[in-house]
């Protein structure tokens, strides 16, 4: 296809979203209205000054991450972030676990492909198996012994299912508890986010992708304009702090639109169903805002039933960020889980060696 196709097909798309801006604006309003401001001295940069590295997935993708706590902790939980956010979308868990846990527990953050400060990705490597592949390289790399957590939110906890579903000898002789907060086994393909992106100026965006995916990556603001409102209006339940809503706005922004694409078809077919078998003798969590519309609670309710070592938290009027909403509610349900798994664990070792 010439640059003038190319461009005339994007100057459609754009078109297209400017019919849908007032749907948009109204939904962008609702998810900005005022709040109390009760974050007015926190500090949303503490993970930028966290030990940082670099892991490379089989792929030649580099994954950004970060570190807290002592290399030889005992124990080590991996947290995975969602869909269109990156590793501080977990600040809070961040600072709150690392107050609770101190050296007892090393913390693993990252950046998943294509997403904050991690490297661009392929088209067709934009999956969620990869990003279980993915998990299974850091995993590997920074935590390759003693007992690990596992804890995802959003298309995290699909990553995390993926993995688990790839590696399951893995999982059965290291994973101790898993944290699945605001995702799903499966089923998008008819509720939550994709529903909602079902429509001609999305699947416009899907062919520019495919075609031209620079001229689309330059056409970002206007992207935004129909598809990061919808993001922004599922984040919170309540009325949140304006400054959290900046720090969690600026994460959609810092999200290439072309990640942003690539990423909704995987979400679609989602299907880890199967890989619950690998974890359903695992103490696991599962966190969900009853108000949360990428992530109906209905999903979690059956993910849990699914689970029979599971612990459902139900966070009532939470969103889809509900770790950023209700941090402490988040981050207590981690620590249960963590020494629930860790009490299993060692009790396991005993009878072993007994």
């Amino acid at each position: 296809m010439g640059v003038s196709k190319r461009l005339g097909l994007v100057g459609g798309v754009l078109s297209a979203l400017a019919l849908g801006s007032v749907a948009g604006a109204n939904a962008l309003r609702s998810a900005t209205r005022p709040g109390r401001e009760i974050y007015r001295d926190e500090d949303f940069t503490l993970m930028s000054r966290d030990r940082r590295s670099v892991v490379v997935t089989e792929d030649g993708v580099a994954l950004a991450v970060r570190e807290v706590g002592p290399e030889d902790a005992p124990v080590t939980a991996v947290f995975v972030h969602g869909y269109c956010l990156d590793m501080t979308s977990w600040h809070f868990q961040r600072r709150q676990l690392a107050e609770r846990w101190g050296d007892d527990v090393r913390m693993v953050f990252y950046d998943q492909r294509g997403h904050g400060d991690s490297g661009v990705p392929s088209t067709a490597s934009c999956t969620i198996a990869q990003l279980g592949a993915d998990l299974a390289t850091v995993i590997a790399a920074k935590a390759p012994t003693g007992p690990v957590v596992l804890v995802g939110h959003s298309m995290g906890g699909m990553t995390v299912l993926a993995f688990a579903g790839q590696r399951p000898e893995l999982v059965a002789s290291r994973v101790v508890g898993v944290g699945l907060v605001a995702t799903a086994a499966a089923g998008l393909s008819e509720t939550g986010l994709t529903r909602n992106l079902q429509n001609p100026v999305i699947d416009g965006f899907r062919l520019a992708v495919r075609t031209s995916p620079e001229l689309v990556q330059h056409a970002r603001g206007a992207a935004r304009v129909l598809i990061t409102p919808i993001l922004r209006a599922a984040s919170y339940g309540t009325d949140v702090s304006p400054r959290l809503h900046r720090f969690s706005d600026s994460m959609l922004d810092r999200t290439s639109v072309v990640t942003v694409v690539n990423f909704l078809r995987t979400l679609e077919l989602h299907d880890e169903s199967a890989s619950l078998e690998a974890i359903e003798h695992i103490p696991s969590v599962v966190v969900c805002g009853d108000s949360d519309m990428i992530i109906p609670f209905g999903s979690s309710r059956k993910l849990a039933a699914d689970l029979p070592e599971s612990e459902l938290v139900r966070v009532r009027g939470a969103g889809h960020l509900v770790q950023l909403e209700f941090p402490s509610v988040v981050s207590d349900a981690v620590d249960r889980v963590l020494h629930r798994g860790l009490a299993t664990y060692e009790s396991r070792e005993q009878s072993d060696v007994g």
